[in-house]
């Protein structure tokens, strides 16, 4: 997928859909679903014409970076699908350009208007637009889709207005999402994002702690500002990156959705500094450093604490261990 961080680096014509899309999680994709259908209408309807390859739109997600909100309140945001994450969810749902439009103080002052002659009409050449029905824009939050529309209209562009998508009687929210996480809530993300919170990141050494005690521990390093959910103790899946082949010195290491258990946290007991995500795989003892690996939360077991020594936190690992593969008892590794 082709990505943009400014519109000079745009293909164009375009069928955008807009938003910040934070976690892309299925009322994100209701709002970008219609610029994939349009280009896929396109194409058929195109089949038997004489147009060339660059008329056709390209289905573009436009979103914001920074965020509008860290922009504004000058503090950064911690995020559920960093770039590289944000891509590999675009991408599988037919997203072909992502545009990263720098959120500044020129932008932050753009009237409505201006913001759809500027960015929408000469910097995408959209050909329809698609927003939620929450969606605001223009400097003060003073554009909305009813004007949106009004704007768009008299230029011969379509804008599909997607209404707020509820789940359980509540909407479908990043910031849903992030409190679920926060309170080791798992079971309740997977049904918001239409998949389980993952983390995912390169194998690094750390100080094999776990190796002494018999629980050899792969600890992943999370890309910045990656969104780190409640600190404790998890039964997860672990499957490898493809996107790792390219910079590993040795092949990749096929995982598939191998159980694991994992731990987010400080590691009181032997007195750690920084929050370390430490995923022990069952029944493995391979050398994993340099692999890429994504971890899926299946479930929160308990929430860290500190134990009276390494025999104390051993035994507590034989437990968690056991919890996991009780949890996940009818997975096989492959």
């Amino acid at each position: 997928m082709r990505i943009a961080s400014d519109l000079t680096q745009v293909i164009t014509p375009t069928r955008v859909a807009l938003g910040n899309f934070d976690g892309v999680h299925r009322g994100h994709r209701r709002v970008i679903q219609p610029a994939v259908a349009a280009v896929s209408a396109e194409e058929v309807n195109a089949g038997s014409s004489e147009s060339s390859e660059g008329d056709k739109p390209l289905s573009t997600v436009v979103t914001f970076s920074p965020h509008p909100r860290e922009f504004f309140s000058g503090q950064q945001r911690s995020l559920l699908t960093p770039v590289a994450e944000k891509v590999q969810q675009l991408e599988a749902i037919g997203i072909e350009q992502l545009v990263l439009l720098p959120f500044d103080a020129a932008l932050a002052k753009l009237s409505p208007a201006e913001f759809v002659e500027q960015i929408l009409l000469q910097g995408l050449d959209c050909r329809s637009v698609s927003i939620g029905a929450d969606f605001h824009f223009g400097v003060g939050r003073t554009g909305n889709a009813d004007g949106l529309r009004e704007l768009l209209e008299p230029r011969g562009v379509d804008l599909n207005v997607v209404a707020l998508y509820p789940q359980n009687g509540e909407r479908i929210s990043s910031s849903r999402i992030r409190a679920a996480l926060e309170a080791g809530e798992i079971e309740a993300v997977e049904p918001l994002l239409g998949r389980r919170y993952a983390l995912q990141g390169e194998v690094v050494q750390g100080k094999q702690l776990g190796r002494t005690i018999g629980f050899p521990t792969a600890n992943l390093a999370l890309p910045d500002r990656k969104f780190i959910p409640r600190l404790g103790v998890y039964a997860v899946e672990v499957s490898s990156l493809a996107e790792a082949e390219g910079s590993l010195t040795r092949p990749v290491i096929e995982l598939n959705h191998y159980p694991a258990v994992m731990n987010i946290g400080l590691r009181p007991t032997v007195s750690g500094e920084g929050v370390t995500v430490e995923v022990h795989l069952l029944d493995w003892q391979r050398d994993l450093y340099g692999q890429h690996l994504r971890v899926e939360l299946v479930q929160f077991l308990r929430p860290e604490k500190k134990f009276d020594g390494l025999d104390a936190l051993k035994a507590q690992i034989l437990v968690d261990a056991g919890q996991a593969r009780q949890c996940l008892g009818s997975l096989e590794a492959v």
